[in-house]
């Protein structure tokens, strides 16, 4: 059983970055990866592996946009948090701006 704690009185602001097509391939659960589907890579949650299927809110400013993470990255020695789909980055950032400073903030560990 997972616990989600919030102990920020604010969600955490992280560096996210997007992979497309160049990236096409089968995503580390194992599916299709699909750059206009809402989805992301992402190792962890403050700490612990997080699992496929959890939903995680990504905003910056006004927008925002859910995800499920269904793959594994980014690398960890590139200091970012969530690599998001194309599709996804596209609906808080522009793409051709490569990297954002969003906040995340889980919205439901998956299974």
């Amino acid at each position: 059983m997972w616990v989600v704690s919030r102990p920020y009185a604010e969600p955490p602001t992280v560096t996210a970055s997007w992979y497309g097509k160049e990236s096409a391939g089968i995503t580390a659960n194992g599916e299709r990866f699909d750059g206009t589907g809402l989805t992301a890579a992402m190792w962890e949650w403050q700490g612990k592996p997080i699992p496929f299927n959890s939903l995680v809110k990504v905003t910056l400013g006004p927008k925002s946009v859910v995800v499920r993470i269904n793959d594994r990255g980014p690398n960890k020695r590139l200091s970012r948090a969530i690599d998001l789909s194309r599709e996804a980055f596209a609906q808080i950032c522009d793409p051709a701006a490569g990297l954002c400073k969003p906040k995340l903030e889980l919205i439901r560990f998956g299974k």
